[in-house]
């Protein structure tokens, strides 16, 4: 079965079915031992610029406020 005829019978099914295909996916693209590595990597030095305040937090209000913007819904 090709890709697109995938697609298309995923995206008709209901929102719920298509939640759960979504969830199945995302589990099976588990990321691999160096991916982890270098993500707690980025981690660490992101909560270090936090600690030594080097880094501008910006509340999750204002962000999403931005998104919207950026972002009108169709």
């Amino acid at each position: 079965m090709a890709v697109e005829e995938v697609l298309q019978q995923a995206l008709a099914l209901p929102r719920e079915d298509r939640a759960r295909v979504l969830e199945a996916l995302e589990e099976s693209l588990e990321p691999d031992e160096e991916w982890e590595k270098a993500w707690a990597a980025e981690v660490e030095r992101r909560m270090k610029e936090v600690d030594e305040g080097r880094a501008r937090l910006i509340p999750h209000e204002e962000v999403f406020a931005e998104l919207r913007t950026r972002f009108p819904p169709r």
